[in-house]
């Protein structure tokens, strides 16, 4: 993959969008407060070819009526609808409890969008510390640092998340922050063989 990386944003210059960049672009368009992307579409938009069934989005908790703004935003538009809230308030209380809301273009239940708040230290972690991704056309996503993201990916221990972690480590080895990368690994029980096998030695 053909980027270029400095100060925090990632540019990918010339690259063809495909539909499930797009839907995600629209998405986005909706959000107007501090937010990143995570998990699986993270690899998928630098290359990795496979299939997902949703994508995951961390927001800003900015209590009740900033979450009403942002649900009725999305709701009042004739393109997307909640999978798993019947009203806004039911909504809220699914996001500030262990749940996550989901939002898909009507008529259709994949892919849709995982939207929950950040929980713990690594979840405001990736909300603050975003890698800004430049898509080029005044486009732009935030998405969680890949240091970050790789060692979560061998924390979740799927071949799917192997496969995730190896593709972006491989993709973007140069400009990782090793450092970084390795502060997070160790903050995870994530055994040795598995970082060696999957990454070899860093």
């Amino acid at each position: 993959m053909e980027y270029e990386y400095s100060n925090g944003i990632l540019k990918l210059p010339g690259m063809k969008l495909t539909m499930l960049d797009k839907i995600v672009l629209d998405f986005i368009s909706l959000i107007d407060c501090k937010y990143v992307i995570i998990s699986g579409y993270v690899a998928i938009l630098f290359g990795r070819s496979r299939n997902t069934e949703d994508v995951d989005i961390f927001i800003e908790n900015k209590g009740i009526k900033g979450f009403l703004k942002f649900y009725q935003k999305v709701t009042s538009t004739s393109k997307y609808y909640p999978l798993n809230a019947e009203n806004a308030n039911d909504a809220y209380d699914l996001m500030i409890s262990t749940g996550s809301l989901r939002f898909a273009e009507r008529g259709t239940f994949v892919p849709n969008f995982e939207i929950k708040f950040p929980k713990d230290q690594a979840d405001f972690y990736s909300l603050n510390n975003a890698l800004i991704v430049d898509l080029g056309e005044g486009r732009r996503l935030r998405f969680s640092p890949l240091e970050l993201e790789i060692a979560y990916k061998l924390f979740l221990g799927s071949d799917k998340d192997f496969a995730d972690a190896s593709h972006l480590y491989i993709t973007f080895k140069e400009s990782l922050d090793m450092q970084k990368l390795k502060e997070f690994l160790s903050e995870l029980p994530i055994k040795k063989s598995t970082i060696k096998n999957i990454l070899g030695t860093i």
